[in-house]
């Protein structure tokens, strides 16, 4: 049971295609974070031809292009629930790679941004600017063919694209949603990097899911990804969906975000294998909103000494940040985590959260707010201050 400080949020795993996703109620989700199956990825090829045996038809002939579209059709009518139960200002993030592809001895590539682009647009979703993350790879060859002879090598994929696309026109905030989403403010430091349209620093999650009784490869996103779009664009206290739920990486970022989640999923075994450690997970979450102030602080010391004092300061917190629109950010931390069902949880959070350290950061501000900071006349020290580790959740 919550005290008067802390607040509950719920997240299930639902064992059904989220081409109909009727458990969900129309207009009640805020944000949609998903990576769907890959068209023309042989991974995938027999889930698509249990929905639709003529893509076996298609391939088994050489019609790529005909199995690449009979695949996304299926994807389309997806997209289309999705619409039905976002909510107008609502915002939908799909990760997803292009796939190249030998059929009868040629190769092309088929561009499912592309394809996926062009439904939403149908379907009546905005587009937004998007994002490519740079997949990190050990392989020592950067090239697909005959290597060094001009006409015959092709160039590697080694970037996925976020789509980004919103449902009806921007999203207005209303009553306690209007402190939900000050709270949920995020560094301005952090936004320099997030809002980037090129995401260098992900770590690819790893593959194998180690139960023979399951497909050899999860095909899971890291952790940090849905975790930035969450942060992005929900507030706390907002429902996130993830109709392709997979391991379960969206609900665990939602977890750690103080937002409730719904995720369908086909497989009832994958379904069923989502399972986070109920009483490890806690800690691993709260860890990474202490990267986060770790980070911010790291960043006040190093600016400070740049350029001198400050003009805001955060309410919660008592430390610099750069805009007005931090005054309000706070975290909230995962308190406990406990089983409802069979695949669903209940999250207690705590706003606020504590800092590690009694720092007086009063010497860090302008005396008068409305003059701007000017470089203090103190000497550099030889070094930057060292940024702590990246975040190691579930690299």
């Amino acid at each position: 049971m919550a005290s008067d400080s802390t607040f509950l949020t719920h997240h299930s795993m639902i064992h059904s295609n989220s081409s109909a996703m009727g458990e969900t109620g129309a207009l009640t989700v805020d944000l949609v974070v998903t990576s769907p199956p890959y068209p023309m990825i042989q991974m995938w090829d027999d889930m698509f031809v249990g929905q639709d045996p003529e893509i076996a038809e298609s391939l088994d002939r050489g019609l790529g292009n005909r199995a690449f579209e009979r695949m996304h059709a299926l994807l389309d009518e997806v997209w289309d629930e999705c619409f039905r139960v976002m909510k107008s200002g609502a915002i939908l993030c799909v990760n997803i790679g292009d796939a190249t592809r030998s059929i009868n001895g040629e190769f092309a590539l088929y561009s499912n941004h592309a394809r996926i682009l062009s439904h939403l647009l149908k379907t009546g979703f905005t587009i937004l600017p998007e994002i490519l993350w740079r997949k990190q790879t050990n392989a020592p060859n950067k090239f697909m063919g005959s290597g060094m002879l001009p006409g015959g090598a092709y160039v590697t994929l080694e970037h996925e694209f976020i789509l980004i696309a919103r449902k009806g026109g921007k999203r207005t905030f209303a009553g306690d949603e209007k402190a939900h989403r000050q709270n949920s403010a995020y560094f301005w430091e952090e936004r320099n990097t997030w809002f980037s349209d090129v995401w260098m620093d992900l770590k690819g999650a790893r593959q194998e899911i180690g139960d023979a009784n399951l497909r050899q490869r999860s095909a899971a996103f890291p952790f940090e990804l849905p975790y930035r779009l969450i942060n992005m664009y929900s507030a706390k206290g907002d429902t996130v969906l993830d109709p392709f739920g997979g391991m379960g990486t969206t609900l665990l970022a939602a977890m750690a975000c103080a937002r409730h989640s719904v995720a369908y999923e086909a497989d009832l075994d994958l379904c069923h294998a989502f399972s986070p450690d109920i009483h490890a997970f806690p800690g691993l979450a709260n860890q990474r909103l202490e990267e986060r102030l770790a980070r911010h602080k790291d960043f006040i010391l190093k600016r400070f000494e740049d350029k001198g004092a400050f003009r805001y300061k955060n309410t919660h917190y008592g430390f610099p940040v750069m805009t007005n629109q931090e005054k309000a950010l706070v975290f909230d931390r995962l308190v406990s985590l406990s089983k409802t069902g069979d695949d669903s949880f209940q999250a207690v959070h705590c706003p606020g959260g504590e800092t590690k350290d009694s720092q007086d950061w009063d010497e860090y501000f302008s005396s008068d707010p409305k003059t701007p900071p000017k470089a203090r006349a103190t000497k550099k020290s030889d070094k930057d201050p060292k940024p702590p580790a990246q975040a190691g959740l579930f690299d």
